[in-house]
């Protein structure tokens, strides 16, 4: 075991100016915790951005490593329910806002907030999936439990080219599923419809407010990663009893919308959260997604990436300008 390794590393100034850059630290600076994780792979979502970059009021304590999500094997363990050599995974629970995460070589956590690597996934697989993949497979699960069927009609996913789009997609795809992919972004058409898609739908149809609260009944269903106007006109668009399951707010967090659709068509709103998931809900979210997510959709949306890239890409995806999944080796 060597004394030290690399590890991303976020400090703010006297200023509150905040840089990031890799940097050598030692198993005794980790924070407390029940297991020792040898971290193979990260990857990188808006919350990470945020982490790396300004902050946006999810980190608590400088200097701080980020990084949201990571997979690898243990090395340690003071808990019985894990041992050196098993391969876990870990997404929410605050890890690399308020506690430190996975943009090192090692990371120190509760045993509480891992899950066992499912079968049939590599640590790599993982982390293509990652919090986007996890949190699209709780809303296509979301919208199942609520009742949405193959041949209920075509779902929209919005933000379709993102993370978690991007996932949603190919999932809903895969479950034979009609997908309409929203995008504002329309180089990514083909990108999408390699995923699955079969209908490409400009953000401008759909991004602006309009005073009639009910439209032609067009959605079976719809995974919702935008928010804002966007997600009140989606609404709006719903067939009777369908339901909407929002998991972003990439448009904004305001909703300028009527009840309306809830109660003259019955449509559900369903709100997803990744970070809190309960353990036997994230197990069935990794099993299904072990299954059913085709793994060659997801090689082609996968980015590799390294330590020292992250500064420029927490950056990037705060611009919208990642497309797809990014997979951090951090022993690159």
């Amino acid at each position: 075991m060597t004394d030290t390794f690399n590890a991303l590393m976020v400090r703010k100034d006297e200023d509150g100016k905040t840089s990031a850059g890799v940097e050598q630290i030692g198993l005794g600076d980790l924070p407390e915790g029940d297991v020792v994780v040898a971290v193979e792979y990260s990857t990188v979502n808006y919350k990470d951005g945020l982490c790396i970059g300004p902050g946006g009021g999810l980190v608590r304590n400088y200097p701080h490593v980020p990084g949201i999500d990571f997979a690898g094997t243990v090395e340690s363990s003071d808990d019985d329910r894990y041992k050196p050599g098993d391969k876990v995974v870990l997404t929410g629970w605050r890890v690399g806002e308020v506690h430190w995460g996975g943009y090192a070589q090692k990371a120190r956590v509760k045993a509480d907030w891992l899950v066992p690597l499912p079968e049939g996934l590599s640590t790599k697989q993982a982390m293509a999936v990652g919090t986007a993949g996890f949190t699209s497979m709780l809303a296509v699960q979301a919208l199942e439990d609520h009742g949405l069927t193959p041949g209920n009609g075509p779902v929209l996913v919005t933000g379709a080219a993102g993370g978690v789009g991007s996932v949603a997609t190919a999932i809903l795809a895969a479950k034979g599923y009609e997908v309409a992919g929203v995008t504002g972004r329309p180089e990514t058409g083909d990108y999408l419809k390699s995923l699955g898609a079969t209908q490409i739908v400009a953000r401008d149809e759909i991004n602006e407010t309009t005073k009639r609260p009910l439209e032609a009944e067009t959605w079976a269903g719809c995974v919702d990663a935008v928010g804002g106007a966007m997600l009140a006109r989606v609404l709006g668009q719903m067939k009777y009893g369908a339901s909407v399951a929002a998991v972003g707010l990439a448009g904004g967090a305001g909703l300028p919308a009527t009840v309306i659709p809830f109660l003259l068509r019955g449509v559900n709103l369903l709100g997803i959260d990744s970070v809190m998931q309960p353990y036997d809900a994230r197990v069935r979210a990794w099993s299904s997604l072990a299954e059913s997510l085709p793994m060659d959709k997801l090689e082609a949306m996968v980015k590799p990436a390294t330590l020292a890239d992250l500064p420029g890409l927490g950056s990037d995806i705060l611009k919208g300008q990642v497309q797809g999944r990014v997979v951090v080796d951090v022993n690159a």
